[in-house]
């Protein structure tokens, strides 16, 4: 499971013209899930980024985690994290999770994030999406698990 996220200002998804998730300050989770990929993964990323200690402190040091910071999460599925860009000059996708499994784990780590007490909303798997991102920092980072 691979997830880049984004620390935000505010963060929404828009499918077809309408906006189906917004969020105000936390992360924007773009999030891939491989093959392979179990509960197990979605779980310790989910606790991961839920702790993950990068939103600043009084000082301005980044040091509080989303849950000190009572921030919220956007879940974005997001299969191009797994291109393989090796030959050509066209990615491949065929190490990225099929969309039996994808679909359920993405779904299963957007619930892991509400039950850790982050207020969690996603965008639609294999819907063609409009992401809006006010990047804070900028702080981008690339998580595996």
């Amino acid at each position: 499971m691979k997830a880049i996220i984004q620390r935000v200002q505010s963060g929404s998804v828009s499918v077809g013209g309408k906006m189906i998730a917004e969020i105000e300050s936390g992360l924007v989770i773009l999030l891939g899930v491989g093959p392979d990929d179990t509960e197990i993964e979605a779980d310790k990323l989910a606790l991961k980024l839920a702790q993950m200690r990068i939103f600043p402190d009084d000082n301005g040091k980044m040091n509080l985690s989303l849950l000190d910071v009572d921030g919220e999460a956007l879940v974005v599925p997001q299969f191009t994290l797994f291109a393989d860009t090796r030959k050509g000059h066209r990615p491949s996708f065929v190490h990225a999770g099929p969309p039996e499994i994808a679909r359920p784990l993405t779904d299963y780590f957007a619930s892991a994030l509400r039950n850790l007490g982050v207020s969690t909303g996603q965008g639609e798997f294999g819907a063609h999406m409009l992401v809006e991102i006010q990047n804070d920092g900028p702080v981008t980072i690339e998580v595996e698990v």
